[in-house]
């Protein structure tokens, strides 16, 4: 028996990867107390590279392809005891496989949000989340610099390492796009292509090609969301703050009714009281712009003295009645209030 394994340790002369489980990026050919044959076979598959170790210092890379593995093909072994006599004994070494193909659909994200500054907002926090794919370019640096001696090295094992140098470089790419934060969702693409130009430099250094980059999502805080809602808001009327409370005040109404709905006589108070307040604005808003665009010279005093009642534009009178038809219309304003209000303007006709 022991003449039989002897025998058979002598002919280790095939030497290949056939990376039958996924997600392998560094795989050592399992050689354990057998030694390499002199002339032995090593097949490199497409889309694998191979390192030869020898004495702990690499030796030679290859690529796809068949070699025999003589003083040849690997002249470093002509250095080794006994080679250079070309004595054709076993050698003690290692050979180890990478994948280089790409690894798809990594995932990368912030945990936590990320305070950035942006030229509009100031410091803002956000979270970012997407993909990437990669692959392994340089065997030689990243045996040396991550894989090492170990028998098997996986995506898994790596995984933290990268997405750390993605939040590390999150910042300087949203400054480096130049995109402001508000385009940001609108240009992910773009903002894609900054992160992807940050991070090759640090991948490249590590023996990696980053192959791609997406951006998924875009997201603030809520309170900041709140925020950016209201300029949106803004944004929507032109600025005009006094639309803007006409368009705060459409928005609390529905939520307002709801309430009262729910909530018994004092939320429907309550209800009534904003919708009499948001009444008041319109009216208040409408009218006093008709007694600016109406006014002339000084009013005439009347005979005790008494300026005489300035004349409401009747557009301007239309235009509040249709408000309050729409309050009507929504339930907010009864019949009654709704003629008791038409009245009044109308008087002012007058």
């Amino acid at each position: 028996m022991a003449l039989m394994d002897f025998i058979a340790k002598q002919f280790i002369d095939v030497i290949q990867w056939t990376e039958d489980g996924e997600g392998t990026l560094a795989w050592r050919f399992p050689m354990r107390d057998m030694e390499i044959q002199y002339g032995a076979a090593l097949t490199v598959r497409e889309s694998q590279m191979a390192v030869f170790v020898n004495e702990g210092k690499v030796a030679d890379v290859f690529g796809p392809g068949m070699y025999k593995l003589t003083t040849q093909t690997i002249p470093v072994l002509t250095y080794l005891k006994n080679w250079d006599k070309l004595f054709e004994s076993p050698f003690k070494s290692d050979v180890y496989f990478f994948s280089t193909r790409q690894q798809v659909d990594r995932r990368w994200g912030t945990p936590q949000p990320i305070t950035i500054r942006d030229r509009e907002f100031g410091a803002v926090r956000l979270r970012a989340f997407g993909n990437y794919a990669y692959r392994i370019a340089d065997p030689k640096l990243f045996h040396t610099g991550i894989s090492g001696t170990r028998d098997l090295y996986t995506v898994d094992d790596l995984d933290g390492q990268l997405r750390g140098m993605f939040l590390q470089h999150i910042s300087d790419a949203i400054a480096e796009s130049g995109v402001a934060f508000l385009d940001l969702a609108a240009n992910q693409i773009e903002f894609a292509g900054a992160i992807s130009r940050e991070l090759t430099p640090p991948f490249a250094a590590i023996g990696l090609k980053l192959e791609s980059v997406t951006v998924q999502n875009l997201s603030l805080p809520e309170e900041l969301q709140k925020v950016l809602d209201q300029r949106i808001g803004m944004g929507m009327v032109g600025g005009d703050m006094g639309k803007f409370m006409q368009y705060q005040t459409a928005q609390a109404i529905p939520e307002m009714a709801r309430s009262a709905g729910a909530g018994g006589s004092v939320a429907g108070d309550a209800m009534g009281l904003g919708a009499g307040i948001a009444m008041g604005q319109v009216l208040a808003q409408n009218l006093q712009r008709g007694l600016q665009d109406g006014a002339g010279p000084a009013p005439a005093q009347g005979a005790t003295g008494a300026p005489a009642q300035a004349t409401v534009r009747p557009e301007d009178v239309i235009a509040t009645l249709e408000k309050l038809g729409e309050l009507k219309a929504k339930g907010i304003l009864t019949q009654e209030e709704f003629d008791a209000k038409k009245a009044e303007l109308l008087k002012k006709l007058a």
